[in-house]
């Protein structure tokens, strides 16, 4: 329980007074007051009793739960070298929404021998509104046996993405110790991190945690988690990558059992001080989409870079060419959908919208600053998980009944010094040009393109908030996401009324920019499945393990004192005196110069965040085993492998497959009629050689044009073989690789004959 007696200080530098802890803005200038609960790191050290105040600024509110009564201030006034921070909090910004961030460091003598304390931002809290009471949340296997089959399954499948980039950085034992796995809701949330020992944890020490949790587990999944766990001890799930394939495949099974309702609603202004709105939105601003009736549901955001006839070309270019693509990535029924390949095939769609951003650029002979450009966040509701896309510093948060998660983050200087270990947060954005971005659309080509892409799982009411930064620069959301968008879940009041009120606290409580913003409202309705849903363990697998953490960012910066976003020439300033950004500058010339390109490529190569670099230079590397591998024939056919068809395959009359076309094989899948001891695989037209002439009893209708590289279908297995189908073997030279291949398409995958 919080010290009554205690004061909040107002974080308005020409304020600062004090106010009773129950007032959320400051009884002299209304300023919203935060509260920043805290996370004390300490072994095994008391830190004082609940009510006392820690060097005259952190109230003790309960064991090693504090609260900052000078949130105005910075924590750290030392270089942060000369600080004992783990870079591991640092790296692993890209995750904050599971592990927590640095605040700053607590050093106290005399009592604690002067030891420093790392205090860590937003712990896992519950907190009565009413009461105002704030306890620890739970631990995961404490709200284990009350949650549903839905949310268990959803929690095992955050900890298995989590898996890679923990173990990369040395702290995977954190996804082991019940005490530190928290749970806010159907969020998965870390109170700190413990650092492995010499010997790294590996899955099946993950499998065995596991194990306590299947006799408390829901009846329809308690085989599943059991089968799993026996397969991670025994090695048979081998890697996180497969294991989030067959967590996926469970979560599908479950996701039978809900339904869910979508309502979007988007909001664009131009603001007080701008002449025009170079922000752009869809569905169209003002327009109300619910799902159903329609059949697909996606929100985008944009914010245009290049004044006039440039920022608003380019959002407008963006959209238009994002919603063409994503119409037909849609058209897919649900059970034909790869997650993995959707995440892909979106970053696809973001990559056209780049290359014709940039070739109107070209065209229109634009250079340096005079390029036209856009950021973009994107979110697409597909069944129970939300596909959240974007690139630059456009927001997405997701709000629950607990609480306001940030879930993209800003491809901005200070989210990359983070990234790099070279400061915190909180201290990084205090820094001159912390806010200039590092990539948007439009800027170059799509290979130096990184957009970032996840998914989340959803089994409970939410609002995802995607804005532009005319709402979000200057904690606006954070500070009016309870009082304005949580009443939508508690029935109190409806988005468009809430989209009416965000653009009016953009303008008056910012007022520097255009605002733009869509609210995504998913409600879902779940039961308790009676089926036992299986675990299916594949031989191949092909999840996406997104690693936020090794994101390469381009070399160009995009800023401007003027404008919001502007692209900086590539005369860059000399090196200031504050640090770390004089390195970052420095690495801009040796970027612009093009001495490193080889070092970060092979950073974008690591699948952790940062390269391992070996101490001794004269070790041996391992060496290449050659293993031999059996000839590729149609009867073992697998996915990933290229085959061609020597004759026309007519699949239907309207898209027929030339002879000597390339398909790769994408999976096999069970057919719908199994009686007829056949199959079907789902292949990508590589190459379709030429558009067949039809014998006349088969003129094709000009309904349907031709299948075209990058689109899929089904075929059945029978057709493959009485068609003649040759099967290229792995030493041939991939043509499925060497073709330029536009964005990949997904049309409907109708019944094949």
């Amino acid at each position: 329980m919080e010290n009554d007696a205690a004061t909040l200080y107002c974080p308005n530098e020409n304020c600062q007074a004090a106010n009773p802890l129950t007032h959320k803005f400051c009884q002299r200038c209304s300023t919203p007051l935060p509260k920043n609960y805290l996370w004390a790191a300490v072994d095994g050290l008391s830190l004082g009793n609940p009510g006392k105040i820690l060097a005259d600024r952190y109230l003790i509110v309960d064991k090693f739960v504090l609260l900052d009564t000078k949130p105005g201030l910075l924590t750290l006034t030392p270089e942060l070298e000369n600080l004992h921070i783990p870079r591991a909090y640092l790296r692993l910004i890209p995750y904050r929404l599971h592990v927590p961030q640095v605040y700053g460091v607590l050093a106290l003598a005399d009592d604690l021998s002067g030891q420093e304390i790392l205090l860590l931002e937003k712990p896992p809290l519950l907190l009565d509104r009413t009461t105002q009471q704030v306890d620890l949340g739970n631990e995961l296997t404490t709200d284990w046996r009350d949650a549903t089959s839905m949310r268990q399954l959803n929690w095992l499948w955050q900890i298995a993405h989590l898996w890679q980039p923990l173990a990369s950085e040395g702290v995977a034992s954190s996804l082991l110790d019940s005490y530190v796995l928290r749970v806010e809701g159907s969020l998965v949330r870390l109170l700190e991190l413990r650092f492995d020992t010499d010997t790294s944890p590996e899955l099946p020490e993950l499998g065995k945690f596991w194990q306590q949790l299947i006799d408390n587990a829901k009846p329809a999944i308690t085989e599943f988690i059991d089968r799993i766990s026996l397969s991670l001890i025994q090695g048979e799930i081998h890697s996180s990558e497969q294991l989030i394939t067959v967590l996926d495949r469970g979560l599908a099974e479950l996701g039978r059992s809900q339904t869910p309702t979508i309502k979007i609603i988007t909001k664009t202004d131009t603001g007080p001080s701008r002449q025009r709105n170079e922000d752009a939105c869809s569905p169209h601003s003002g327009t109300l989409v619910s799902k159903p009736p329609q059949p697909t549901a996606l929100a985008i955001v944009c914010d245009g870079i290049g004044g006039h006839e440039g920022g608003n070309v380019a959002s407008n270019l963006a959209i238009e060419t994002i919603q063409q693509q994503v119409q037909q990535l849609t058209k897919v029924p649900y059970d034909h959908i790869d997650p993995s390949l959707l995440l892909s095939d979106l970053e696809k769609a973001v990559a056209m919208a780049n290359d014709k951003i940039s070739q109107r650029n070209d065209t229109e002979n634009r250079q340096g600053r005079q390029r036209m450009g856009t950021t973009l966040v994107m979110a697409l509701p597909v069944a129970h998980e939300m596909y959240i896309t974007h690139v630059g510093d456009s927001r997405a948060y997701w709000i629950t009944r607990q609480g306001c998660y940030q879930v993209t983050l800003d491809d901005d200087v200070a989210s990359r010094e983070v990234r790099l270990g070279y400061a915190i947060y909180r201290e990084a954005v205090q820094q001159s040009s912390a806010g200039s971005l590092v990539q948007a659309l439009g800027m170059g080509p799509s290979t130096s393109l990184h957009p970032t892409s996840a998914r989340f799982m959803l089994d409970e009411d939410a609002i995802f908030l995607l804005t532009s930064d005319g709402l979000s620069d200057f904690d606006r959301v954070e500070e009016y996401w309870e009082t304005e968008i949580l009443p939508i879940l508690l029935g109190e009041t409806n988005i468009t009324n809430v989209a009416d009120r965000l653009v009016e606290i953009a303008n008056t409580k910012n007022g520097h920019d255009n605002v733009t913003v869509a609210l995504v409202h998913y409600q879902v309705q779940y039961w308790e499945p009676e089926i036992t849903v299986k675990a299916v363990i594949p031989q191949s697998y092909s999840a996406k393990t997104v690693d936020l953490a090794s994101r390469a960012t381009d070399a160009a910066l995009i800023s401007s004192p003027n404008q919001k976003t502007q692209v900086i020439e590539e005369s860059l300033p000399t090196k200031t005196s504050q640090f770390p950004l004089q390195w970052i500058v420095l690495l801009l010339f040796v970027l612009a110069a093009g001495t490193v390109g080889l070092f970060v490529r092979q950073l974008r190569s690591q699948s952790g965040p940062f390269p391992v670099i070996s101490s001794n230079p004269t070790a041996t590397p391992n060496p290449t085993v050659i293993a031999t591998q059996p000839p590729r024939t149609l009867v073992n056919l697998a996915p990933g492998w290229v085959i061609q068809t020597n004759n026309q395959i007519p699949l239907g009359e309207n898209q027929p497959l030339a002879a000597k076309s390339f398909l790769e094989v994408i999976e096999t899948k069970p057919n719908p009629k199994p009686a007829s001891g056949d199959f079907l695989v789902l292949v990508r037209v590589c190459t379709n050689k030429s558009t067949p002439t039809p014998a006349p009893s088969q003129a094709p209708s000009s309904s349907k044009p031709v299948l075209k590289t990058g689109e899929r279908v089904l075929i059945k297995f029978s057709q493959l073989k009485s068609f003649g189908v040759s099967v290229l073997q792995s030493s041939t030279p991939n043509p499925c690789r060497t073709v330029n291949q536009p964005p990949v398409t997904q049309p409907d995958e109708t019944s094949p004959t």
